[in-house]
């Protein structure tokens, strides 16, 4: 499912840079590579 996401908002934020859409995309990709690197250091 955390996957799902990362794939969905990585695809969003390069959308995001080819159209310039705004910096709620880059906010969203640094929210997803938060929690990604929390999951990471808890081990699940």
């Amino acid at each position: 499912m955390l996957w799902t996401i990362i794939g969905i908002i990585l695809l969003a934020w390069l959308v995001g840079l080819l159209f310039d859409v705004g910096s709620l995309i880059h906010a969203l990709l640094i929210v997803a590579l938060l929690v990604f690197i929390a999951r990471l250091i808890r081990g699940r």
